[in-house]
């Protein structure tokens, strides 16, 4: 095992050391090797070619010392002449630092670290994290920029922040970006992340941290390098000596150290991370499909300079920024100033606030700094939809988190291009950060109107992540689950998607073999990873699923999902339609058990409307599960089981609902037949799953006891029932009560009391209809003949079984006076009655064997028949009584037969028990007796041990060479086993030996053989010895092993306690249908009936008839009476849901989270009282300081004036000096007009040139701007004489901060024609769209505008986009008095305008008529343009749609002129 202080290095992996270091670790290094060869190839770190001195003895201009340079670098013939300059002479090399990085202590943090040159391409570093650093890709990238000095946070923020960031990092699966470095918000970053790791049980990797810092301030950075990478590096914080360098952040997961060749200057990595995020936010959302680019937001704490950059050009970029108002400085003068008017946004304001955030630093800044900075925080300001201030004091942002995601929705709203559309991409971001508050607050509010087809997307995209809290909300928001599974793609696209589970994974291996085979039937890819691990999956056919699925229900359920039919089986599905079913509810929630998810599962079962039957069928399926996967995953298969008990409760709860409503609908769901779940019924399925609790339900057992009791009530005395089977006529005198008296007295009630009712209200109300009777079937019941009633008792199973017990003790009398008196050579006619009697028991067994009413199939049957322990019984009966009847009728074993015979009494006997287990009495002990005997069985094993080693032992040492094998078995077992019993041997003790109770040669067989003796015919064994060994023996045996069976058998006796009447309910069902189908005579007279069975089904031809009281087709004969069933269990379970919820809310555990978060609340807002309280104590003191200073003043002032100085002004009250009152007295001359803003922009466009910052408030000419020096700038050479003109230009708009010609042609106005080609989309004039160009450069839509050539009418781009022929007839259009205005003539606010040179432009719209010639040539124009660079397209004259600049502007007026909403 490698030592902690050695670096492992993937080329000196030796064979040896591989051994040493095992199969895992050689395939670590086996992905090390490969993201060394992968570095090596693509990433690259820059170094010095060009050494040039400094005032630094030894050091180069980059920073290095002479040393660090090579000798080409030293002596460079291409470079002389050359000054030093860091872009043309640096050069990149491989990188030679890359790994693994350590930081020591006890969380043995590890990250992973690179050294990248600041020109790497953005793809490389997104390809190097989520390839080789297995990062997944991100929902939301959060950019967390400002102070890189460590600063003073108030603890009440510091807190919110870093709870907030990480919170939104963790349920969104964001990444993080920061400086990387152990200074300033870096270190808050790192100290959020590192809380908390501590205080979860997750592994690290959740929160993915990335540090983007320069390589060349990295203190102790020499740890890192090694060419072929640390595995790991090991690096130390070290704050003391890192003077002006920084240490990398320990608490951060990742590191891009960029690297620009230079050493100890900062911002190096600036401009990599800008391209790096911006990469990222074009990538799209996930893995699927997706029009959803991956989300940016910048946070921002604190912060100087550098941050208000950052913070510019990403709003320029659309990126939204969080500013939290308190950290500090830029951030603090942002916050101030956010939501006021740019018109009091004012250069003076701004400088007030500098002052007070940054205090003596700002002394430090210039005069056209803070004037650059002003116009930058005006620019900021004018984009409220990307500026979110996080302030403490507002109950809606109470949340870093929610601050974070709620400033991208609003600036996601705000898009130009929103629309539905835009709703439905905020829904799916949210939908990928699974943030449920996130989309109750900003997307379901009451302005957006859903349909269910709109949120099928989203819907899919929860269901596949597993987000049970956003179904539950789709669900409340109108997703229909019919129309979501309507088409049975989406399902299949739901088991194409499943995670890898076990279900997975059997139906890969059941489509592999299928596929194997000569069946065929598309299997899946080969893997069963989850989506996004690799391999993309083959589609998984829904007939494949239904097998599998009947294989866990079981085989007397009909498939679920059926495969696709021919023509002819679809008609005849058709015609048949209750063999396939569909039933959404049941799709979605068997998909979710399947994957054992519980609570997208319960979210499921909620929505299912057949919810007795799915709750059973998932315990079944689940049970099932785990009893197959315990091999493989036993936590697994442990969930699996918890989760179908749960069902089996759930199924309870939902049933105690029915029968406390209804206990008669509800006795008939029990065996309705269920077309959604394989056409079976929930007391199978409950049978099937072993669902013990479900069927002792009280409900469930007065069905079993009703048909237990047949067509007899339920409440007949048993004695009453033992009258009337000795003497019959009873029957008749109504000594017993009959199913059918009942009804008809209850009938007879009811119409009692409907007569009065009716006799009350006035109203006629037909009494005579019962629960689930048709209208139209209203008879009156009538009693029951004199043969439906004798019928009635003796088909009742309770009289059968009565008839067989009398049956099988008359069995058992019989057999035992053949075998106690008359076992004759011939045999007399109680034997021959004997021998009729057993065929009937066997023709009886061969029956029930062949009898299926439930369609399990006869191998299923034959196994359930096998498994039933007294089945086993009656065969092994059988069997004995036949060899010994076999035995009996030779005369050599005769008496062989009848040992035989007696023997399998005993087994007849025991089978007694049997029929006792229908008696609430005897039969839970008869179960406890069963577990107890197999408790004993495995302590005969225990006590066989003990006996063999005493027996054999002891026989060893008292007898020598004993070969009577009965005398050996006899010593050796026999008599050890009779000791534990009492019976204490006299062999081992010479007091008690006598000769004549042994032989010495064991010559007598009827004497044991006598023990090795001495001469003097003494016993020779050790007498100590075996007297020992029987104390140590008894012991064990009698004292320890006894007791232990008793103290197996009373744990066993208290476990099966308490359950040995759910056990005997359950077991009791297996007796009542036996009883139920056996046929009414008793043996031996069963043959009768037998031979009536065997008539009717081999001559008649009939079907074995169907248990009609163990299920009801309702489907099939009953549509209506069906429908109203399930509507009235859907109802019901939508109360037992309601209850459970209200139970929750009420519990214990839920009313201490309510306190907890109470006094969470409150504690909080004490915490803010004390930090105001403590600012209203420094506010008074600082009045009292302002109130001495004022009097001072006053008292300076009197004394000059009393010296006789006087002034040429009034002195300013002392009482008058709050910012608001100065804001408004600098703010009061501000004309109150809108300025050119595109016109102020920082870069010229398509240039590097940056204009002079002009605040808004210094754009007009007529203001004084004394700092203004406008550079002049010129894309064309120009004159000495144009030069001399240029102050003779000025801008009407205003100051520019740039002067020349720019790109534009000329000086002064440059005119231009926007041509506005309009026309109505359809015939009610609803919408208006004008003729655009696309901008490839801005990304928006443009007028066809431009210069106009002299004698033309329209702007030569517009004959370059449509043609000379269009172009022409548009002309035409114009000349002929065609109806076309001037919408706009005057100034432009175009980026390219300067102080000397600027835009005015024409605005003309030309209407032309939908349905005329020139429009379908245009048409085909745009048709054609699609495939061009400049593409053309009919728009829509909409506020939302994203056009160049100031042509908003024209459109607006267009609209107004069409009298158009815009």
């Amino acid at each position: 095992m490698l030592s902690r202080s050695e670096k492992v290095h993937p080329d000196e992996v030796d064979v040896c050391q591989l051994g040493q270091i095992g199969l895992s670790n050689l395939l670590s290094n086996l992905r090390r090797c490969s993201l060394k060869s992968w570095i090596k190839t693509n990433i690259k770190k820059k170094e010095c070619c060009f050494y040039i001195p400094t005032e630094r003895e030894g050091f180069c201009k980059c920073g290095y010392p002479k040393d660090h340079h090579e000798g080409e670098a030293l002596k460079p013939e291409r470079f002389l002449d050359q000054a030093w300059e860091g872009q043309n002479h640096m050069r990149e090399v491989p990188t030679d630092a890359f790994g693994d990085i350590d930081f020591g202590g006890l969380g043995q943090n590890m990250g992973k670290y690179v050294r990248v040159s600041s020109d790497t391409p953005s793809d490389d570093l997104y390809h190097l994290m989520t390839e080789h650093w297995k990062l997944r890709p991100p929902n939301l990238l959060i950019s967390v920029t400002g102070g890189a000095k460590n600063f003073y946070m108030k603890t009440h923020l510091k807190e919110k922040f870093r709870r907030g960031l990480i919170k939104v990092a963790h349920t969104t699966g964001a990444w993080i970006i920061t400086g990387g470095t152990h200074t300033g918000v870096m270190k808050h970053v790192g100290m959020a992340v590192r809380d908390y790791t501590l205080s979860s049980s997750s592994i690290r990797g959740e929160i993915v941290a990335i540090g983007v810092a320069t390589w060349g301030t990295v203190h102790k950075r020499t740890s890192l390098i090694h060419p072929e990478g640390c595995f790991p590096a090991h690096y130390w914080l070290d704050e003391q000596t890192q003077g002006k360098l920084s240490c990398l952040d320990s608490n951060h997961s990742h590191f891009l150290l960029v690297d620009d060749g230079t050493h100890g200057q900062y911002g190096a990595e600036i401009d990599l991370r800008s391209r790096l995020e911006k990469h990222i936010s074009e990538l799209q959302l996930g893995n699927r499909e997706s029009h959803v680019k991956i989300p940016v937001v910048c946070v921002v704490l604190d912060g100087g300079q550098g941050t208000l950059n950052t913070i510019y050009n990403a709003m320029l970029n659309g990126t939204p920024c969080v500013v939290l108002e308190g950290s500090g400085r830029m951030a603090d003068v942002i916050a101030q100033v956010a939501g006021k008017p740019v018109s009091r946004v004012t250069l003076a304001l701004i400088q007030r606030q500098m002052k007070r955030f940054f205090g003596h630093e700002y002394e430090s800044f210039s005069e056209i700094k803070v004037i650059e900075w002003a116009k930058k925080i005006q620019d900021i300001i004018r984009m409220p939809h990307l500026l979110t201030v996080f302030r403490m004091d507002e109950d809606k942002n109470s949340d870093v988190d929610v601050a974070i995601l709620q400033a991208f929705m609003k600036a996601s709203r705000s898009d130009e291009r929103g629309g539905h559309q835009g709703w439905e991409r905020q829904l799916e971001l949210a939908v990928a950060w699974n943030r449920v508050d996130i989309a109750e607050s900003e997307i379901f509010t009451e302005e957006s109107q859903w349909k269910s087809s709109d949120l099928h997307e989203a819907m899919f995209s929860a269901l596949v992540g597993h987000k049970s809290e956003f179904v539950r909300l789709l669900l409340e928001n109108g997703v229909s689950i019919p129309q979501f599974l309507g088409a049975e793609e989406k399902l299949g696209d739901l088991y194409t998607a499943m995670p890898s589970c076990f279900f997975l994974r059997k139906l890969v291996k059941r489509l592999q073999s299928d596929k194997g085979g000569h069946r065929g039937g598309g299997g899946v890819g080969v893997g069963v990873n989850s989506p996004g691990g690799g391999v993309p999956r083959k589609r998984i056919p829904l007939a494949a699923v239904g097998e599998v699925v009947r294989q866990l229900l079981g085989s007397f359920t009909r498939p679920i999902y059926t495969p696709p039919l021919s023509h002819e089986a679809s008609k005849q599905a058709e015609e048949n339609p209750s063999n396939t079913v569909k039933d959404p509810g049941r799709d979605l929630f068997l998909w979710a058990i399947l994957q054992n998810n519980a609570e997208l599962a319960q979210i499921a079962w909620e929505q299912c409307r057949d919810s007795i039957a799915a709750a059973l069928a998932a315990s079944k399926i689940l049970k099932k599960l785990a009893a197959e996967s315990e091999d493989d995953n036993e936590d697994d298969a442990n969930d699996m089981r918890e989760l179908a008990n749960h069902y089996e409760r759930q199924a309870i709860g939902v049933f105690s609902e029915c029968h406390s409503w209804d206990d008669e609908r509800a006795e008939r769901l029990l065996i309705r037949m269920s077309p959604s779940w394989g056409r079976t019924t929930c007391l199978r399925l409950a049978l099937e799953a072993g669902d013990k609790s479900f069927v002792a339900h009280s409900g469930v057992q007065a069905l079993l006891t009703q048909i237990w009791c047949g067509e007899l009530a339920v409440d007949n005395p048993q004695w009453k029932l033992l009258l009337c089977m000795l003497f019959f006529p009873l029957i008749y005198t109504g000594f017993i009560t009959y199913r059918r008296d009942e009804d008809i007295e209850r009938e007879a009630m009811r119409n009692e009391e409907m007569l009065a009712l009716e006799s009350v209200t006035g109203s006629s109300v037909d009494a005579r209809l019962t629960p689930f009777q048709e209208p139209g079937d209203g008879k009156q019941l009538a009693p029951l003949s004199w043969l439906g009633r004798l019928g009635g008792f003796y088909t009742a199973p309770q009289v059968k079984f009565f008839w067989n017990i009398a049956s099988y003790f008359g069995f058992l009398w019989l057999f035992s006076i053949v075998l106690m008196i008359d076992f004759q050579p011939t045999p007399s006619w109680r034997e021959w009655l004997l021998y009729v009697w057993l065929i009937s028991l066997v023709f009886e067994e061969i029956r029930q064997l062949f009898d299926d009413p439930d369609g399990f199939g006869f191998r299923r049957k034959s196994k359930m028949y096998i498994k039933d322990l007294w089945n086993m019984l009656d065969v092994l009966s059988i069997l004995l009584f036949i060899a010994g009847l076999a035995c009996r009728w030779t005369t050599r074993a005769f008496y062989a037969g009848k040992v035989m015979l007696c023997i399998d009494f005993i087994i007849f006997c025991l089978r007694l028990m049997a029929i006792f287990t229908i008696s609430r009495t005897l039969g839970p002990k008869i179960i406890i007796v069963k577990r107890m005997m197999m408790d004993l069985f495995f302590f005969m094993f225990l006590l066989s041990i003990w006996v063999i080693a005493y027996g054999v032992a002891k026989q060893g040492i008292l007898i020598q060479n004993e070969d009577r094998l009965d005398w050996i078995v006899r010593g050796a077992v026999y008599e050890p086993y009779l000791i534990i019993f009492g019976n204490v041997p006299t062999n081992i003790d010479n007091a008690e030996f006598d000769m004549s109770t042994c032989t010495v040669n064991g010559t007598d067989p009827l004497r044991p053989k006598c023990p090795v003796l001495n001469d003097d015919h003494s016993p020779a064994f050790p007498e100590w010895l075996t007297i020992i060994m029987l104390c140590v023996y008894l012991l064990f045996a009698n004292i320890l092993l006894l007791n232990l069976l008793i103290a197996i058998f009373n744990y066993t006796f208290q476990e099966v306690q308490d359950n040995t009447d759910a056990i005997w309910k359950f077991q009791r069902y297996e007796l009542i249908k036996e009883y139920h189908s056996r046929p009414a005579a008793p043996p031996p007279f069963i043959l009768l009936s037998h031979v009536f069975l065997l008539f009717r089904r081999l001559v008649m031809r009939q079907k074995p008839q169907k248990h009609k009281q163990f299920r009801e087709d309702l489907d099939k004969y009953h549509k209506t009476e069906e429908e109203e069933l399930m509507s009235w269990e859907a109802f019901m379970k939508d109360n037992y849901v309601a209850t459970q919820r209200q139970e929750r809310s009420e519990s214990m555990e839920r009313r201490i989270q309510e306190t907890a978060d109470r006094v969470g609340s409150m504690a909080e807002v004490l915490e803010r009282e004390q930090d105001k309280a403590s600012m209203a104590k420094r506010l008074v003191q600082l009045e009292e300081q302002v109130s001495q200073s004022t009097k001072a003043l006053k008292w300076i002032m009197d004394t000059l004036k009393a010296q006789g100085y006087q002034t040429k002004e009034e002195p300013p009250s002392m009482s008058r000096s709050t910012e608001s009152d100065g804001d408004d007295e600098c703010d009061g001359e501000v004309e109150k007009r809108q300025y050119h803003f595109y016109a102020r922009s920082f870069l010229y466009p398509g240039t590097s040139k940056k204009r002079f910052p002009v605040p808004e408030e210094k754009v007009p000419w007529e203001v004084d701007f004394t700092p203004y020096i406008a550079e002049a700038y010129s894309a064309e050479p120009v004159t000495k004489a144009e030069e001399l003109t240029l102050d003779n230009y000025r801008n009407p708009g205003g100051r520019t901060g740039i002067r020349g010609r720019g790109t534009l042609q000329c000086l002064g106005p440059n005119p231009i024609l926007d041509p506005v080609l309009t026309h109505w989309q359809d015939k009610d004039h609803s919408v208006l769209q004008f003729l655009a160009v696309w901008n490839e450069a801005e990304g928006c839509w443009s007028l066809p505008g431009g210069a106009l050539k002299t004698g033309e009418p329209l702007p030569g781009r517009l004959k370059k986009l449509l043609g000379d022929k269009l172009y022409q007839r548009i002309k035409a259009k114009l000349g002929d008095g065609s109806r076309h205005n001037t919408v706009y003539e005057g100034y432009a606010d175009d980026p390219r305008n300067t102080d000397s040179a600027w835009v005015e432009t024409t605005v003309l719209n030309i209407h032309l008529d939908s349905a005329g010639s020139l429009m379908n040539e245009l048409n085909r124009a745009v048709a054609a343009s699609q495939l061009l660079s400049e593409r053309i397209q009919w728009k829509g004259v909409s506020s939302k749609t994203p056009v160049h600049t100031y042509q908003r502007e024209a459109l607006r007026l267009v609209a107004k002129l069409h009298q158009t909403p815009f």
